[in-house]
């Protein structure tokens, strides 16, 4: 009976490992893929303003001409 009693004890410690083992490795997989999503946003964001501010640069020098500013 203690035979069987430490093989199921160690069965149970096993399979309980590997769900643990399984779920750190979900949890990994998710955090990469936020961290993946987290960085597209952040170059998403830097091409935008990078877009803006050459749009703002633009119409600056536009006034700049139209007012004479920039003879």
């Amino acid at each position: 009976m203690t035979d069987n009693s430490q093989k199921m004890n160690y069965h149970i410690g096993e399979a309980k490992g590997q769900a643990q083992i399984h779920y750190i490795e979900k949890a990994n997989n998710m955090m990469d893929k936020a961290s993946h999503a987290a960085q597209s946003a952040k170059e998403s964001m830097q091409e935008a303003g990078q877009q803006i501010k050459a749009k703002a640069q633009s119409v600056a020098d536009t006034v700049k001409d139209a007012t004479g500013i920039n003879k």
